[in-house]
């Protein structure tokens, strides 16, 4: 892969509400409205053991889901139900699984300059309830970890992206083939990454 900044890639995962709200159209108009490019869409049930490799390609992701999940209820000021962020990781881990293997899914590659940080830009923080109005989150949930918590399940927040470029790599040789990331000009590239912007007067 050419390492220009512009052939960033990053995963992006419906997830099974965001599927079942009708919400596909939407969320991938966000992100095309950025300037972001397409290059792989597939949907799938996944299974738990697939959901489970998915959260773990990162072998610390549970230790940080943990305390971030911990972290959130210390900063509202409320006890978290769980103060080891091993064991609260993996509390949030098997909620997901259950929730990601409720129904569909649909798996997404952009690909862009700072695509990783451009989409989880729009798509705004893990938690709907604190997500900025505007980012797909924040204009379309209205779940918490206090509802999700009270309930036992995971929050439900429409949409998994990529936090790292390193992660993003290793999820999408996860969840797509090589030949499945398809390799095109976008007319609009033109316009967002050609230095003297050639072509545009005949």
């Amino acid at each position: 892969m050419n390492n220009h900044p512009s052939k960033e890639r990053t995963l992006v995962i419906i997830k099974p509400d965001g599927v079942q709200r009708s919400l596909i159209g939407e969320i991938i108009k966000r992100y095309e409205k950025m300037g972001l490019k397409m290059i792989a869409i597939k949907m799938v049930v996944p299974d738990a053991s697939f959901v489970r490799k998915h959260y773990t390609v990162d072998p610390e992701w549970q230790k940080k889901a943990g305390e971030k999940a911990i972290a959130s209820y210390q900063k509202k000021g409320i006890e978290p139900p769980l103060k080891n962020p091993i064991e609260a990781g993996n509390r949030v881990l098997e909620t997901l699984i259950k929730y990601m293997t409720s129904g569909p899914v649909v798996a997404l590659v952009w690909q862009g300059a700072h695509a990783v940080e451009v989409v989880r830009k729009v798509t705004g923080g893990t938690e709907p309830r604190t997500s900025d109005v505007g980012t797909i989150r924040g204009d379309f949930v209205l779940d918490s970890y206090i509802v999700s918590d009270t309930d036992g399940r995971a929050v439900r927040n429409l949409i998994h992206a990529s936090g790292s470029t390193e992660e993003a790599n290793k999820e999408i040789k996860l969840w797509f083939k090589e030949n499945e990331l398809v390799n095109y000009r976008l007319i609009a590239e033109q316009i967002l990454y050609d230095v003297n912007l050639d072509g545009i007067l005949e």
